[in-house]
């Protein structure tokens, strides 16, 4: 079954999702990247460096923003949401954004391959020393699409 996801959906998948891909446009380039991020309605805040991304998106704010939750072919949800990028240089903004970006990481279990570390998150101490770039997107559309069948289907009866 194929249907369109409500409000409350929508909200649910971006809360509870920790990677999403950004979709930016500048000078006939598309580019589609994925970044970690936390979501508080109707931001979605992030971190990261000097590259292409921010390159682009300082010259073309509006973004598209997509979420999946996946849990095999056919048992699926995916948001698409549209917004404007703005990069955060206040100390409030950057300490508000760094401290919603702390909460959504931290609790993650530490994997052998992911550890809590003194420069891993971050440490919200100090945010003017942290280097790289703090922003947020602010959401002004979203839509959601989703596949649900019984599990049933991958296996042999």
């Amino acid at each position: 079954m194929f249907g369109k996801l409500n409000k409350e959906e929508i909200e649910e998948v971006i809360k509870r999702q920790l990677f999403g891909r950004i979709g930016c446009y500048t000078d006939g380039l598309v580019y589609v990247v994925p970044v970690s991020y936390a979501y508080e309605d109707p931001y979605i805040y992030g971190y990261t460096f000097e590259g292409m991304k921010i390159d682009m998106l300082r010259k073309n704010p509006s973004i598209c923003f997509q979420i999946d939750d996946t849990k095999n072919l056919a048992n699926w949800k995916s948001i698409i949401a549209w917004g404007e990028f703005e990069e955060l240089v206040d100390t409030t903004g950057r300490n508000h954004a760094l401290q919603k970006l702390e909460e959504r990481v931290l609790p993650i279990i530490n994997s052998e391959t992911m550890h809590v570390s003194p420069i891993w998150p971050f440490s919200t101490n100090n945010p003017d020393a942290l280097k790289g770039i703090v922003f947020r997107i602010r959401l002004k559309e979203k839509t959601g699409r989703f596949e649900k069948s019984p599990d049933s289907i991958f296996y042999a009866t």
